[in-house]
C-alpha cells in the first residue's frame, strides 16, 4: 500500500470549501490539501437552504451553533411550504421530524386516513410540530430534556447566506493548514495511463497532486472535460433548465421555512435571512422567455430588490461516474438536481463523507471506486425521484409545461413507491435513501395523492377511539406551539448576526 500525499481541490465555493475544511479537520495534518480556486470565476450559489443532516456536517467540524449562524446571517427552517403545486388556491408544508405519535405498530397517517374518509380529522399539518409550529411563525430548538413531549422531536436545519458560509469555511479550512493558491487553471495533465498528473495554472505554474478533487461547478472541469466522464440527461423527468436569482431586502415576515410557490412554467423560491430574503424562479426555457420569467419574477418579491437579477442555464442531471481514476466530482461538477428540496449542499457533504469512508491509496483500487459511484447513483436516483414526484402528482392543467409534467412517464422506482402507496398508503424507506417516509407521506397527501385504502389493522381501533387519538395530539401539539417563541424572537435572542 503506498498512501496518498496531496490532495488538491479544484475550485472553491461551497462544495471547494466544505471540502477542504471537512478534510483538514478530519485528517489533522495528514495530507496536504491544495485549494486552487480565481477570484476572476463566480460561484453559482443558487441555494441557501438545507436539511437537518447539515447539522452533522457541523458537529464533525466542531462548530458553535450560535456563532456559525450569526456568521453566516442564518435563520432556522423547520420545513418546506408548497404553494400552487397539487393545484391553485392549494399549499402544503413538508415539514422536518416525527408526525404525530404512533398508534402500537402503525403510524400516525394511516388512522388520519380512515378519519379523513369520516370528515372527523383535522388539516394534516396539526399533527405534526415542526409544520405547525411554521405555520405560525414559532420556534424552539428540540427541548430533548421533555422526554416524549412534541417540544423535544423539533427538528431543524438553517437558511444562510451561501457566500458567507463559504468565506467562514475558507477561514477555518485555512487555520487547519489548507493552502489556497489563487490561480485559474488552463490545463490538465494527464499520464499515459489516463490519470490526472497535474493542472497548470494561468501564469504558467503547474500544480501536482496524487488525488484530485474537482469542486468546478457546471464546467467540471477535470472529470467532465480532462477525463471525458459522459453526463446523464435528466430534463425529460426535471424540464426546468434556468433559474433566475436576486436578493431582496429583509421581509416582515421572517418565517422558520422556504417557500417554493409553483408558477405556469416553474417556481419560486424564498429563503429569509437576517440581512435580506433570498429569491429566485426555477423555469423551463422551452415554455416561457427569460425576460417573462425576469418579471415574473420581480412582480412577485414582497419586498424590493437589492441587485439585477443574476441568470444561471443548467441541466439536470449527473455524470455516469462521480469517481475515475484519480479524480473524484463534488458538487455541481459531478452532478445537478433543482434546489426544491434544497439538497445540493446536503450532495456535497455526503460525496465528502462517502470519500472518507472510501480513502484511497495511490494504487486507486477499483472495487473501491464501484463502491463509491454506486452508492452516489442511488443517491442522486432517489433525491432525483423525489424532486420529480412534486412535478407528476398535480391536477394543474393550466399550462403547457404542467400538463407536460402530469402525464410524462416516470423512473421505475419512484412509480413503484407511488403504486404501493395508493394502495393502502405504505411507504418504506430503501437502504440509505436520503428521505424518510415521513418526506414522502407529507409531500403524497400535500400533492393530492390520497390512497385508496389504509392499512386493515387501524379496523382494530373504534372510530371514537381514532377520533380522541388524533384529536389528541393536534391538542398537545397546539398547546406546545402555544407557548413556543416567535422565530424572530428566538434568534434575535441566541444568535443575532451583527449588521452587515
Amino acid at each position: 500500500m503506498v498512501p496518498i500525499k496531496r490532495i488538491l481541490i479544484a475550485g472553491g465555493g461551497s462544495s471547494g470549501w466544505m471540502t477542504a475544511a471537512l478534510l483538514s479537520k478530519l485528517f489533522q495534518g495528514l495530507y496536504e490539501i491544495v485549494l486552487v480556486e480565481s477570484d476572476a470565476i463566480g460561484t453559482i450559489g443558487v441555494g441557501e437552504a438545507t436539511i437537518p443532516a447539515i447539522k452533522k456536517y457541523n458537529e464533525l467540524l466542531g462548530l458553535d451553533e450560535n456563532a456559525f449562524m450569526a456568521s453566516t446571517q442564518a435563520s432556522f427552517k423547520m420545513g418546506i411550504q408548497f404553494v400552487d403545486w397539487w393545484r391553485k388556491g392549494e399549499s402544503y408544508i413538508h415539514g422536518f421530524g416525527v408526525i404525530g405519535q404512533n398508534l402500537e405498530w402503525l403510524g400516525c397517517h394511516q388512522y388520519w386516513l380512515k378519519a379523513r374518509a369520516t370528515g372527523h380529522v383535522r388539516y394534516f399539518a396539526d399533527y405534526s410540530i415542526n409544520t405547525a409550529a411554521a405555520l405560525q411563525n414559532k420556534f424552539l430548538r428540540a427541548q430533548t430534556q421533555m422526554g416524549e413531549s412534541p417540544l423535544s422531536h423539533i427538528v431543524h436545519a438553517f437558511h444562510f447566506d451561501a457566500s458567507l458560509f463559504a468565506r467562514f469555511l475558507s477561514n477555518f479550512a485555512q487555520q487547519r493548514g489548507v493552502h489556497r493558491r489563487e490561480g485559474r487553471i488552463v490545463d490538465v495533465n494527464l499520464r499515459s495511463d489516463g490519470y490526472i498528473e497535474s493542472v497548470t495554472l494561468e501564469d504558467g505554474e503547474t500544480v501536482a497532486a496524487d488525488l484530485f478533487i474537482d469542486c468546478s461547478g457546471f464546467r467540471s472541469l477535470l472529470l467532465g472535460q480532462a477525463l471525458s466522464v459522459p453526463f446523464d440527461d435528466w430534463s425529460h423527468w426535471l424540464p426546468c433548465d434556468r433559474a433566475i436569482a436576486v436578493p431582496s431586502d429583509r421581509a416582515v415576515n421572517f418565517t422558520p421555512y422556504t417557500r417554493a410557490t409553483a408558477h405556469g412554467a416553474g417556481w419560486q423560491w424564498r429563503i429569509p435571512l437576517q440581512h435580506r430574503t433570498g429569491n429566485g424562479l426555477v423555469y423551463s426555457s422551452r415554455h416561457i422567455a427569460d425576460e417573462d420569467a425576469e418579471n415574473l419574477l420581480l412582480s412577485n418579491l414582497d419586498s424590493a430588490p437589492r441587485t439585477d437579477p443574476r441568470r444561471i442555464a443548467f441541466k439536470a442531471g449527473k455524470r455516469k461516474e462521480l469517481w475515475r481514476k484519480n479524480c473524484i466530482a463534488i458538487g455541481l461538477a459531478g452532478g445537478f438536481l433543482e434546489p426544491l428540496e434544497s439538497t445540493s449542499l446536503h450532495l456535497v457533504q455526503s460525496a465528502i463523507i462517502r470519500l472518507v469512508k472510501l480513502l484511497p491509496d495511490r494504487n486507486f483500487d477499483p472495487a473501491t471506486i464501484a463502491e463509491f459511484n454506486r452508492q452516489s447513483d442511488f443517491e442522486y436516483e432517489r433525491i432525483r425521484d423525489f424532486i420529480v414526484l412534486h412535478y407528476a402528482a398535480t391536477q394543474r392543467n393550466d399550462t403547457e409545461f404542467w400538463n407536460y409534467c402530469r402525464t410524462m412517464d416516470l423512473p421505475d422506482t419512484l412509480q413503484r413507491k407511488i403504486d404501493l402507496w395508493m394502495g393502502n398508503g405504505r411507504i418504506f424507506r430503501e437502504d440509505d435513501e436520503l428521505f424518510a417516509e415521513e418526506s414522502w407521506i407529507q409531500v403524497f397527501i400535500g400533492q393530492g395523492l390520497i390512497p385508496r385504502g389504509y392499512d386493515p389493522m387501524v379496523d382494530m381501533k373504534k372510530d371514537d377511539d381514532v377520533t380522541r387519538y388524533l384529536d389528541d395530539i393536534a391538542m398537545v401539539i397546539g398547546k406546545c406551539v402555544n407557548v413556543m417563541p416567535t422565530h424572530e424572537d428566538y434568534v434575535a435572542k441566541t444568535c443575532p448576526a451583527p449588521a452587515p
